[in-house]
């Protein structure tokens, strides 16, 4: 993968090399600039609040920093990143409320939850806000899903890295996903294909 200055992403090995060579900061500022908006992105998805969301992304790169001496490459390095950063978001998530671990026992739940009764706000970007909305009635398992894979454009094997699962779990969980979505838009009638043909950022 490329980074958008056109260089390799930073390897486990390049972290590595240059912590033996005691250049630690230099080393941060690679994972920087290669995690941070990835590490922000991904607090968004779990988190689904902004604000929320930049905060655990700052805590998230300042453990990052913390423990950069410590990393010794057993784990890839975005394996490793990525687990910092669920783990901070899950702290974030148990002040909400009791927080099931990330595994596929969730889906043992009715795949459409209390939340789908709210009243549907009034979408005000067009028909991608209004799609974005009716994922946000959906339960937080699914709605982590749609985020990551359709909205942030991530793809199967990314969304496992960065959910800490296989990808086989994230294909069920999409199917899963997909289906209660279907489900929410038959209810509201929303199911026709041709409505969201035109749909536009």
């Amino acid at each position: 993968m490329n980074t958008a200055l056109g260089r390799p992403e930073t390897s486990a090995a390049e972290v590595l090399g240059l912590l033996r060579r005691g250049a630690r900061e230099q080393a941060f500022a690679r994972v920087l600039e290669d995690y941070e908006q990835k590490v922000f992105r991904l607090c968004c998805a779990l988190l689904g609040e902004r604000t929320e969301a930049e905060d655990a992304a700052q805590e998230s790169l300042l453990r990052v920093w913390h423990a950069l001496e410590r990393y010794d490459g057993r784990a890839g390095l975005s394996s490793w990143i990525y687990a910092i950063t669920r783990n901070r978001c899950l702290s974030a998530l148990s002040r909400r409320r009791t927080f099931d671990s990330l595994d596929e026992r969730q889906w043992d739940e009715s795949p459409l939850g209390p939340q789908t009764d709210q009243t549907l706000p009034e979408a005000s970007d067009g028909r991608l806000q209004q799609l974005r909305d009716l994922v946000e009635l959906l339960p937080e398992r699914p709605r982590q899903l749609l985020r990551l894979y359709y909205f942030e454009d991530r793809s199967v094997s990314d969304v496992a890295l960065m959910l800490g699962c296989p990808e086989g779990t994230v294909k069920t969980g999409l199917f899963r996903a997909r289906a209660a979505l279907a489900t929410l838009l038959e209810r509201r009638g929303l199911a026709d294909p041709s409505y969201w043909q035109e749909m536009t950022p």
